[in-house]
């Protein structure tokens, strides 16, 4: 299920502030080297990130799930020059992606990748708190996942889950992804730690502000 026609996509786009080329370049190289290319989140999504970090003050971010590194360097282009983002992920294949145009963007000093499992990451890093979290790993963990970021977030601190609508699959879900997916929107909408929305951009974005 397409939940945006193509051309109001292309009109969005059209309307929204031109991405800088270090941002085009990682797009090229990842559909000319990776095998799923279709997991970058986009230009609409990107951008939207960049907005939320500058208009939350996020100073220490979390990433779970990099992939090549797309979102993890809109995160980190809008945080302060002292500014902090732990990416987690577990392909070394596509973190040496992310790792290249890190340090190409100049953004790289704010940013350490972990790779191993991103439940382990987030054990070791129980104690801290992230102002700022984007979710968009393997999704039969979403639930796990907000569990544990949850207790990481501060009052007024943001978490972003992606893929939330999963091409619709959350409407009948069969599917474990599709199942632990909605899952993870009906513990949300009924946790009253948090106020949330659950926004139609891309494949859905489910924005959260703890309370």
């Amino acid at each position: 299920m397409k939940i945006v026609q193509n051309e109001i996509e292309q009109y969005a786009l059209k309307h929204t502030t031109k991405s800088d080329k270090i941002f085009e370049e990682l797009k090229s190289e990842t559909y000319e080297q990776s095998d799923c290319p279709q997991m970058l989140i986009g230009d609409l999504e990107g951008t939207l990130l960049q907005l939320l970090v500058k208009m939350s003050g996020a100073k220490n971010a979390l990433e779970i799930g990099m992939f090549t590194g797309y979102s993890g360097l809109r995160i980190a282009s809008a945080l302060p020059e002292d500014g902090k983002l732990i990416c987690c992920d577990v392909n070394p294949e596509t973190s040496k992606i992310a790792r290249k145009y890190f340090d190409k963007s100049g953004y790289g000093h704010k940013i350490e990748i972990k790779l191993a499992p991103a439940l382990e990451t987030l054990e070791t890093h129980k104690n801290e708190k992230f102002d700022f979290v984007f979710i968009d790993a393997d999704k039969e963990n979403y639930p796990n996942y907000f569990n544990k970021v949850i207790e990481m977030v501060p009052s007024g601190g943001l978490i972003l889950i992606d893929n939330c609508i999963w091409s619709g699959d959350v409407l009948d879900p069969k599917t474990p992804e599709a199942k632990a997916i909605n899952l993870v929107n009906q513990m949300v909408v009924a946790d009253p730690r948090v106020e949330n929305t659950l926004l139609t951009i891309r494949d859905g974005i489910m924005l959260i502000r703890k309370k």
